[in-house]
């Protein structure tokens, strides 16, 4: 009987041990809201046009998901932007000249980024997918509307305002900073071609010409993580 009670207490043992080892370990998940503003360069890489980038700011939001345990963590966001970009043109059709005529374009984008972690949390490595809505092309002089735009005998300025305002763009950059201040570059590339929807306006018609170009944003900023 005693021999009896001691298989039971061995196996009950084992089999205790054995439950409580074979469990998952538990991770603390930390959640946080960053808060980031900054400064941009923006172009539209293209053949079509002169173009020259000129600066901006950017501001928004995101979302942190820490996990200890991982060689990255994650994030998604919102941002609005304000970019500017400056294409040649002239304001005769028969008088040759090169003048900067200035344009604005707001955008809001909402992406999803992965964050390598380099060196602990502080060096990150950052890439993912961004999905944008922009605003069209605003000629911030009125008085240059009828300007023309250089490569081209008819173009006006004003006809190449209604660029295509749905886009996908590509997030690469780094992020450098311990805690809850961090400082960020990141590039950010448009893999849909902007200038597409001129191919259908009016003017082209006639024209007849192929428009295409992929905007480049270059962005810098601060961060503030709660």
């Amino acid at each position: 009987m005693l021999k009896h009670k001691y298989i039971l207490l061995v196996v009950f043992t084992i089999g205790f041990v054995t439950f409580s080892f074979s469990q998952h370990r538990r991770y603390a998940i930390k959640n946080g809201i960053g808060v980031q503003i900054g400064i941009t360069q923006y172009d539209i890489i293209t053949d079509n046009f002169a173009t020259s980038k000129s600066d901006g700011w950017i501001g928004g939001l995101n979302a942190t998901v820490e996990l200890p345990h991982k060689p990255y963590t994650v994030s998604y966001g919102m941002k609005l932007s304000e970019n500017n970009i400056e294409i040649s043109g002239r304001p005769s059709e028969l008088i040759a000249s090169d003048e900067a005529l200035e344009y604005k374009l707001m955008a809001v984008q909402l992406g999803f980024t992965f964050h390598l972690k380099v060196f602990d949390e502080l060096i990150m490595l950052e890439a993912g997918p961004q999905i944008q809505y922009n605003s069209k092309l605003e000629l911030k002089e009125d008085n240059q509307e009828n300007y023309f735009i250089n490569g081209y005998d008819t173009l006006r300025a004003s006809e190449i305002e209604g660029i295509s305002q749905f886009n996908f763009n590509g997030v690469c950059g780094v992020s450098l900073g311990l805690g809850a201040i961090k400082i960020r570059a990141q590039y950010i590339y448009g893999f849909t071609n902007i200038l597409d929807k001129l191919n259908d306006a009016s003017f082209n018609s006639t024209l007849k010409d192929k428009f295409k170009g992929n905007q480049s944003m270059t962005a810098f900023s601060v961060m503030i993580t709660f």
